[in-house]
């Protein structure tokens, strides 16, 4: 029988390995953790700006459900808030916010400008040099569309609409949303995305004329160190049982930005782990 004798060597060494880059993990964490661009909870509309359109749709802080939100509300008008970020999305791929709608637009329709309005929207703007390639992701609460659909913009193929809620069955029900803006932009528009220039909100009732009702909780953009986390954390518990994801936590915060200051790279030292997991 032969004996590899290498494997002998490399298994001893990669648990050593395994386990060191274990203990570094809990010693010297540096995820960025989630940036939060819509302070909402806190009664906080800081750096966002009103855009008027046709109208005014009035926002304005609320308590609902025992916090703080902000409420949304239009008749026959079309202006939104938004927040200018200069953000990489490669760093910060992922959306998340909460909302809540008292019911969809009637006349509504994804599909032409007499029925471009939504009671909810939230969307990401990537600016170009050139204004004309400037494109947006709007996030929609749709009338009619699938949820999970995707259209053009009725006025520009630069804009897309993804329908993330659609029609009455939520309506009144606080819900929470997450999207990859990141492999969304991807997907729409086959490139790699510019930076984030800003985050939207709008409700809209202008072409249609109705009346429409809506509440927005905070709005964050998570880091890709954040969103790889939970995988990270449960080969690490697997490696070193006991690694509660509280303690993970805690030992994160605390030494958030070590790894950078020591001139590591995050990608390369997951896929180091992952290999030394394996063996």
């Amino acid at each position: 029988m032969e004996i590899d004798e290498a494997a002998i060597v490399r298994k001893p060494v990669l648990s050593l390995a395994c386990l060191g880059l274990a203990i570094f993990l809990v010693a010297f964490p540096c995820l960025s953790g989630d940036l939060i661009v819509g302070n909402f909870s806190a009664g906080d509309r800081s750096g966002w700006t009103p855009k008027v359109f046709k109208g005014e749709t009035s926002y304005s802080f609320v308590k609902e459900d025992g916090r703080t939100v902000l409420k949304a509300h239009s008749r026959a008008a079309a202006s939104g808030l938004y927040k200018k970020i200069d953000l990489d999305p490669r760093a910060f791929p992922v959306l998340r916010w909460s909302w809540k709608i008292e019911h969809t637009i009637k006349k509504g329709n994804e599909r032409t400008k007499a029925g471009d309005d939504y009671a909810a929207r939230v969307y990401v703007v990537f600016p170009k040099t050139l204004f004309w390639k400037t494109r947006a992701i709007n996030y929609i609460w749709a009338n009619s569309l699938a949820i999970g659909a995707s259209v053009p913009s009725a006025y520009t193929s630069n804009s897309m609409l993804v329908a993330v809620e659609s029609g009455n069955e939520k309506a009144g029900k606080w819900v929470n949303e997450e999207r990859n803006i990141y492999e969304d932009f991807r997907k729409f528009f086959g490139e790699e995305p510019p930076l984030l220039g800003a985050v939207a909100l709008m409700t809209d009732t202008d072409n249609t004329g109705e009346e429409a009702v809506a509440w927005y909780g905070d709005i964050t953009l998570v880091s890709h160190e954040a969103v790889t986390l939970p995988a990270v954390h449960r080969t690490l518990n697997a490696t070193i049982p006991g690694t509660d994801r509280a303690t993970f936590e805690k030992t994160r915060r605390h030494g958030e930005g070590r790894m950078s200051r020591l001139g590591l790279n995050w990608n390369e030292f997951l896929r180091i782990f992952r290999i030394c997991a394996q063996n």
